[in-house]
């Protein structure tokens, strides 16, 4: 059981689903045993997603693996965790969520240099299947690019 340095979790699909317009640094509430299985780099945020409730902002699908050496009061894997704003960001992303027809999904879980759990979210629009497409010629180019500067 080695607990790292840095912890950075990605949700990879984000960026390939989604076409990020906005970003944001929030804190995430947590009980006793989840920070230990963040800190072991042990969560996942790929079906993730944020939503409003009575003008708090919460995250669902956030997976956080149980703690290994965590007895009876080891944390619900799946749970719903309510994301720590100030009230003017939240009312103010609350309101383009209405507006425009956006989404807030998690891109990033990290630990900050005090020690505590942070999420970056990001105010984004969903790709249409020709988007994503694009998306993969442009990363191919790039990677073919890289390739021959190489050599």
């Amino acid at each position: 059981m080695k607990i790292q340095k840095t912890v950075n979790i990605k949700n990879k699909r984000a960026t390939f689903d989604y076409e990020i317009i906005e970003r944001m640094v929030a804190g995430i509430s947590l009980v006793g045993t989840e920070i230990k299985s963040i800190r072991l780099g042990k969560a996942n945020l790929s079906d993730s997603f944020c939503y409003f409730e009575r003008s708090e902002l919460y995250v669902r699908n956030l997976s956080i693996s149980e703690y290994d050496y965590g007895t009876h009061y080891n944390h619900i894997a799946k749970r719903e965790r309510k994301l720590l704003l100030q009230k003017k960001e939240i009312r103010k992303w609350e309101r383009k969520i209405k507006e425009t027809g956006l989404t807030i999904i998690p891109l990033r879980l990290f630990i900050n240099d005090r020690g505590f759990a942070k999420m970056e979210i990001g105010l984004a629009k969903g790709k249409k299947t020709y988007d994503k497409r694009e998306t993969l010629r442009l990363k191919d180019a790039k990677r073919e690019m890289d390739r021959s500067n190489k050599h």
